[in-house]
């Protein structure tokens, strides 16, 4: 397949910016939002789907209840009470949250209502102890700029964050308490024609845009962007779950790939006489034909009490595994419907013989199924009530393929690709929130958050590079990051360079996770007591790499424990020159060959057993002095 050109396939995408502010407390209760380490409170929950005020059902909820997983729940009272457990009713609006979302709706010149309605969101997948999500519509339109050309803004909506989940697994879902009800807010932009590159760009604006307040959150997943991706004539998908930049590129590039790629299975399709899947009649139990089957996800699921089923699918053979475009097949996009509701896989005839099912076990399945060699078929293992749920959505799944891209909401992978996650949800998700009065904007509120719209994010990066005479890169790193308000602190009191601040919270810190260490693991507050010790004193320069590294790769919980850890400290005067004493005597003929010259080398053997634990700088000085006197010079300087 020739590369993908979006200009020629109608690409539109809509990004929606969720944003946390930061304001230090939730929106509905006064309780902070941090992260705990301890979860003292512990309960489960079963979620079920209700009617709308009109009577109808969601299928995004239909969906998830179709699972019927059991929630458990984790709670610290340090970072959430009753109203967070659902056993509480909201409390008022946080002031603080609607300002700051006043002040960003004013940046982007959306019209404000004078009177907001809170709507609860029927979520019922377990990230809202209550089934529902509280969510309220500030205002409609606005503009972004973007390099000299407008993005229409859709909406501006203040709502809660949903709970953080910890595991998923086939029957059980985890989660904390700790994210649930921090305030974000919620930017719909126009959908747009571009390339993935300039997606991003509006992305990082609007970003930026929001970091310029100075009254947002930083850090991993305090933004994330959902991205509503379509091509002429398919559906709108919704991809939620992408928090960098980099991986939104990626998602958009993929979702074009995949769903061209279904639009031109569709037009295969076309050619063929496929027929409708008729359930009594295409769908055959063949466990007994699986009894001695060498397949491992089979063999598990037989062990457990399952069933095998097998589907018959008229003239689809080939299409499974037919491939527009590298890793894009409807049998791929089956696999991950099918491993949504828990099963290990499902295996389809454009693949076998493979993965333990042998050619004898699949002339047993064409004869009980009388398909014939241009027939395709499903072979899936599970619990009988899931397997009927699962080929009722199978039957689905390869019904819209023949429309070409159904319109559903997927997730993003780190990778950048996306996996199925349940059909977009409809109107009767929404109904309005009995507990909370309507919210008033006053003129003078409106009025306010006018005045208080902060500088352009060029004039602020402008303001931060004169400040801290930064360059310009350096300057737009520490912009970009998640460690400006970091970065600021440090530098506050004058007693740490500003240039060697920034390289190591966007250079250091950031190659090490480049190297696989795990960021999340370093606390600002850590990293802050770092240049504390740093700035007193007490440890070296050259140890920041060395106690990060060992916090990010789990061998240290604190810096303390780190310094610990790697026998870090500042040696005195005398237990210094005792070692560069023995440096110099081990390394006399290098000297003599090489004069004052001796000081690189030396310094390098040095380094090797003072790195992280002396001061480079001192190091220098000191054994520069004991070159010169070994010499019979007088040393240089004061």
């Amino acid at each position: 397949m020739s590369e993908l050109q979006p200009d020629k396939i109608g690409l539109r995408v809509g990004l929606e910016i969720h944003q946390q502010l930061g304001t230090g407390k939730k929106l509905f209760c006064s309780c902070p939002p941090i992260e705990s380490t301890d979860y003292p409170i512990k309960f489960t929950r079963k979620l079920r789907i209700t009617r709308s005020e009109l009577g109808e059902l969601d299928p995004s909820a239909m969906f998830e209840t179709s699972k019927q997983k059991t929630i458990m729940y984790y709670a610290n009272p340090e970072s959430s009470c009753l109203v967070e457990q659902d056993e509480e009713p909201p409390h008022d609006l946080d002031a603080g949250a609607k300002e700051t979302a006043l002040i960003i709706a004013s940046a982007l010149n959306t019209s404000v209502f004078s009177e907001v309605y809170v709507m609860r969101k029927l979520v019922i997948d377990g990230s809202n102890t209550s089934g529902f999500q509280r969510t309220m519509l500030l205002g409609l339109g606005g503009s972004l700029q973007v390099d000299g050309k407008s993005v229409g803004v859709q909406s501006i909506c203040l709502e809660e964050d949903a709970a953080k989940l910890l595991n998923d697994s086939a029957d059980l879902r985890e989660y904390t308490l700790d994210r649930l009800g921090i305030p974000l807010v919620e930017i719909a932009l126009e959908p747009v024609s571009g390339t993935p590159e300039e997606i991003k760009k509006i992305a990082l604006t609007i970003g930026r845009l929001l970091r310029a307040t100075k009254r947002v959150q930083r850090g991993l997943g305090s933004i994330r962007q959902d991205v509503n991706v379509s091509i002429a004539g398919g559906g709108v998908v919704e991809v939620k779950g992408v928090q960098k930049l980099d991986q939104l590129e990626k998602v958009v590039e993929y979702e074009a790939k995949r769903q061209h790629g279904l639009k031109i299975i569709q037009e295969r399709l076309q050619k063929l006489e496929t027929e409708r899947i008729a359930k009594e009649a295409d769908v055959k139990d063949v466990t007994d034909a699986f009894g001695g089957c060498k397949s491992k996800t089979i063999q598990k699921a037989l062990s457990g009490g399952a069933r095998v089923k097998a589907m018959r699918v008229r003239n689809f053979a080939g299409m499974f595994g037919f491939e527009p475009y590298p890793g894009i097949r409807l049998g791929k996009q089956l696999g991950e419907l099918v491993r949504f509701f828990g099963l290990g896989g499902v295996f389809h005839s454009d693949e076998l013989p493979n993965y333990g099912i042998e050619d004898a076990e699949i002339q047993q399945v064409r004869k009980r199924l009388e398909a014939g060699q241009k027939d395709g078929f499903l072979i899936l293992a599970g619990e009988p009530w899931k397997l009927d749920v699962v080929i009722d959505s199978i039957i689905r799944r390869i019904e819209e393929a023949k429309n070409g891209v159904p319109a559903e909401t997927r997730v993003a992978t780190v990778t950048g690709e996306t996996i199925y996650l349940r059909p977009r949800p409809g109107a009767s998700r929404m109904y309005p929130e009995t507990d909370i009065p309507p919210i008033i904007v006053t003129g003078d509120e409106a009025e306010d958050a006018r005045k208080k719209v902060p500088k352009s994010w060029e004039e602020s990066l402008n303001d931060l590079q004169k400040q801290y005479e930064l360059n310009p890169q350096l300057a737009l790193q520490v912009f970009d990051s998640e460690y400006l308000d970091l970065f600021e602190s440090i530098c506050k009191d004058g007693r740490t360079s500003p240039n060697f601040a920034a390289s190591v919270l966007c250079g250091t810190i950031t190659n090490l996770e480049r190297r696989g260490l795990d960021p999340k693991a370093l606390k600002n507050s850590e990293i802050a007591k770092a240049f504390s010790l740093l700035a007193d004193g007490r440890i070296a320069k050259e140890s920041l790499e060395i106690l990060f590294e060992s916090i990010m790769g789990g061998k240290s919980s604190s810096i303390e424990d780190a310094i610990e850890k790697n026998s870090m400290g500042t040696l005195a005067d005398s237990e210094l020159g005792a070692i560069l004493d023995e440096v110099v005597a081990s390394n006399a003929g290098i000297i003599e060959q090489q004069g004052e010259r001796a000081i690189g080398p030396l310094m390098g053997i040095a380094m090797k057993n003072l790195r992280g634990k002396v001061d480079g700088q001192r190091i220098n000085r000191m054994l520069e002095s004991k070159i010169r006197s070994r010499l019979g010079k007088a040393p240089s300087g004061p």
